[in-house]
């Protein structure tokens, strides 16, 4: 005998709309994560000076001064970066990393500078393989004489969950100024930038002012740089600039010498771009003219190349050839009390990083 029970349907159409909203919720989650765990390092924050120099600065003595973006050891000269349009977001391994951030110290060292300012160094990142590039390159300054060091925490980011394949993940990497010479304390200041879901991906961006007292009762004001590239309208860069500047009138009216370096992601000549790449028309972000106009009264750039013009950066979409676009990003901005006797973009072949070292050989005026 037959009983009439209802046949069970197939509701396969759940299985979907489920899946969907897990996408959902864990994208959410992501997001949330994201925003929660920002936030910004405080400005004016006192940095932490080691080391065991001792000497002040002497005024009609020649210094040597390197500027140098190290790339967060990822930058081979065949390496492309996504944000660029290149391909990879992670350094090759960890050994690359060890090797490209000796080969950048080492470079630096060659020129037997008396003060190093360092970009763009990872002290745990994942991009990096967790690399502390900051104790690196300290322990092989330490080598060469007596360095005070100062690191500055440019910025920290969230697990970056972007490329999909192999995520960039999070960041840390900040400024890491060496000095020969007595740097009696330091300063971390933070830049203005972008707001809004923007600043996810301008992340912080900061100066540091070393202070180091020279015999005639002055200081000498060492700033380290590196300002905002991906993204950065003329508005958000102009305020970076009125900022900076700002701070180095301050010193100089007080009779201070004041030196500011770095990698300033402005076409440091004005003209690089063009004296490079003739036929390219693309506008990027990072190379729009270095705003002059903003320069204040008794400042200048060091730009009397005394061994011609040498591009200090390239970008990343391809590997490094005679085909890629470079442009002058990083350079040295001085006092009118400060005599710039040398300065000169060295060319290395981008063989450790995507910039060039930037040397100037200066003295303080009597």
């Amino acid at each position: 005998m037959k009983t009439n029970k209802p046949k069970t349907k197939r509701r396969w159409w759940k299985i979907p709309l489920v899946v969907l909203l897990l996408i959902i919720l864990v994208a959410g989650g992501y997001v949330a994560y994201v925003f929660l765990s920002y936030d910004r390092i405080d400005d004016n924050k006192d940095l932490e000076v080691k080391g065991s120099a001792k000497d002040a600065a002497v005024t009609d003595r020649e210094y040597t001064i390197v500027s140098y973006n190290i790339g967060f050891g990822a930058y081979t000269a065949d390496f492309t970066f996504f944000m660029d349009g290149g391909k990879e977001s992670r350094a090759r391994s960890k050994e690359s990393v060890v090797k490209c951030i000796d080969g950048t110290a080492k470079t630096a060292l060659s020129f037997k500078p008396d003060f190093v300012l360092f970009q763009e160094v990872d002290t745990d990142s994942t991009r990096s393989h967790h690399v502390d590039q900051a104790e690196q390159i300290i322990g092989l300054f330490d080598k060469e004489g007596s360095f005070d060091s100062v690191f500055a925490q440019n910025y920290h980011s969230a697990y970056l969950m972007y490329p999909i394949k192999q995520p960039h993940g999070a960041s840390n990497s900040g400024l890491l100024t060496m000095s020969r010479v007595d740097v009696t304390s330091s300063l971390r200041r933070s830049l203005p930038i972008a707001t809004g879901f923007k600043k996810i991906l301008d992340l912080d961006r900061c100066y540091s002012i070393s202070r180091i007292p020279v015999e005639n009762g002055k200081e000498l004001i060492l700033v380290n740089l590196h300002t905002s590239a991906y993204g950065t309208d003329a508005s958000q860069g102009n305020a970076q600039m009125e900022m900076l500047f700002g701070d180095l009138e301050k010193e100089y009216e007080k009779g201070n010498y004041v030196i500011c370096g770095g990698d300033f992601n402005h076409d440091f000549t004005g003209t690089s771009k063009q004296h490079f790449n003739p036929d390219v028309e693309e506008d990027y972000s990072w190379c729009q003219p270095f705003p002059e106009e903003l320069i204040p009264d008794g400042f200048s750039r060091c730009t009397d190349y005394a061994e011609g013009i040498v591009s200090t950066s390239r970008n990343t979409n391809i590997p490094y050839s005679e085909d890629s676009f470079v442009v002058i990003l990083d350079g040295f901005v001085v006092s009118d009390n400060v005599a710039c006797n040398y300065v000169q973009n060295i060319d290395t072949g981008y063989k450790y990083t995507d910039h060039n070292p930037v040397v100037m050989k200066f003295t303080l005026k009597p």
